[in-house]
């Protein structure tokens, strides 16, 4: 894992979004699973259940990723860095309306966006002799 900036970088987040996951329940208590407006996770990023479940989940996938190979880090590192990219600027359009079901708010965008800089850098940038493998095909 030393060598492969991919797979350091999949843990690393991995780990990372886990822990927000699980503290996020901590102070959701009590809110509805989509609400639009949730509880203040650090005193700064918006959460609501639903968006609990879903650091959970990519925090695995990068962490498992990471912990497999470095095509698999490339591979998710690329995927959830351009999902974060679109929810990163996509979320400034969603905030106070009903479609908000991550109970999003400024910080998260810009949060949002770091992580997809970062994960899409690294997944881009590093290991060019490595291929993300992101076709469906079976050996």
């Amino acid at each position: 894992m030393r060598s492969s900036p991919n797979r350091l970088v999949a843990v690393i987040f991995g780990a990372v979004y886990l822990l927000v996951g699980a503290l996020g329940f901590a102070v959701t208590a009590g809110v509805e699973f989509l609400a639009t407006e949730g509880e203040l996770l650090l005193g700064i990023f918006e959460v609501n259940p639903f968006h609990n479940i879903v650091h959970l989940l990519i925090g695995a996938a990068l962490l498992i990723a990471g912990l497999s190979n470095a095509r698999a880090a490339k591979a998710v590192n690329i995927t959830v860095g351009a999902v974060y990219l679109l929810l990163g600027v996509v979320g400034f359009f969603l905030v106070d309306t009903e479609l908000n079901i991550l109970a999003l708010n400024t910080a998260d965008h810009f949060l949002h966006l770091a992580t997809a800089l970062v994960l899409l850098g690294v997944g881009l940038g590093a290991e060019r002799g490595v291929r993300a493998d992101t076709s469906n095909r079976t050996v």
